[in-house]
């Protein structure tokens, strides 16, 4: 069981060299009790990748989650810097 919830959803963009990037991360347990961090990443309105990390420990997971985190930031991945239209209608 996963003690407290981790979730993660970042974007970059850039219009001058059409870049709308997304990436998204989060620990969840699977079926078997272990803890998996789930990263998600592509353009911004595509389904985009898809890779599962399994751990045996919690601790694990957010370590690589925070590392992972900490990279994106660095490269200059931030909140939602734009309203959805769902958000504004």
């Amino acid at each position: 069981m996963i003690a407290q919830p981790y979730q993660l959803y970042v974007e970059r963009t850039d219009a001058r060299k059409n870049m709308a990037r997304f990436y998204a991360m989060s620990v969840e347990p699977n079926l078997f009790g272990e803890a998996c961090l789930i990263r998600r990443w592509g353009r911004i309105g595509a389904s985009g990748q898809r890779l599962v990390h399994h751990f045996e420990r919690e601790e694990e997971a957010v370590g690589l989650f925070l590392q992972l985190l900490w990279q994106k930031r660095k490269r200059g991945y931030g909140p939602r810097s734009h309203l959805s239209r769902e958000t504004t209608a």
